[in-house]
């Protein structure tokens, strides 16, 4: 089963965003434009997680996230303006496990969402084989061959591709990299380079001009699967 996340911003064009983006990467939403309802949808639906915004009208986001933890220990992850440096200090002593300051990338906070449910034991650990012409990734197996061949990957390495053969065609920052994989909130962006490096001296034909793991100049890097006329 899908995890379900609640969003709860008052602002119905973030809200939208937001859910979007959560369901495409296979997320079950639920939205709530205030804190009331918000709570009455952690009791009845038991999310697995709730993205908060802090600027709620009425109950306040700081409030709603006192009384989710009076309800369930619902992991919270909050958004928040970035002057607000106080609120965030007060939402994470009220427990919330991570936020996001605004303005802020949706594809971000999917990847902050996804990091906060693995910290807390919800996502399973993924199933399943994804096979791109000679490459072959078993998930579950946490192995990955190439023509038939074993290929000897670090455990970071066998990370760093499960994660973007999993996110086909989509630009990831060297930092949404770093949240993603490695569950860091910052580090040396030059950690991701060197394992991409690495991945690509072992799944490309030719490294120096990657058909895979391609550069997306100014913003990180993307996985293409390989166009169908090359899988005969």
């Amino acid at each position: 089963m899908s995890p379900r996340v609640l969003v709860v911003d008052d602002d119905v064009t973030i809200r939208d965003v937001v859910r979007r983006y959560l369901e495409g990467a296979g997320h079950e939403v639920d939205v709530a434009g205030d804190g009331p309802t918000a709570l009455h949808l952690v009791a009845t639906e038991a999310p697995d997680i709730v993205v908060l915004d802090l600027m709620l009208p009425g109950m306040g986001g700081l409030e709603v996230c006192r009384r989710l933890r009076e309800l369930a220990p619902v992991p919270v992850v909050m958004v928040t303006a970035r002057t607000q440096e106080e609120d965030r200090i007060v939402g994470l002593e009220l427990g919330a496990d991570d936020y996001v300051g605004k303005p802020f990338s949706p594809r971000e906070l999917v990847l902050r969402v996804e990091a906060v449910l693995r910290r807390s034991g919800v996502t399973a650990p993924p199933g399943g084989v994804v096979t791109d012409g000679d490459l072959v990734v078993d998930l579950a197996a946490h192995e990955a061959r190439r023509g038939g061949e074993p290929l000897l990957l670090t455990a970071r390495e066998f990370d760093l591709l499960a994660f973007l053969v999993q996110h086909p065609r989509t630009a990831y920052t060297r930092q949404d990299l770093l949240r993603a994989v490695w569950d860091w909130s910052f580090g040396d962006e030059s950690t991701v380079t060197v394992h991409v490096r690495r991945l690509r001296e072992k799944i490309e034909d030719d490294p120096s001009a990657p058909s895979r793991i391609v550069t997306v100049w100014r913003v990180g890097y993307r996985f293409d699967p390989q166009p169908v006329r090359d899988r005969a």
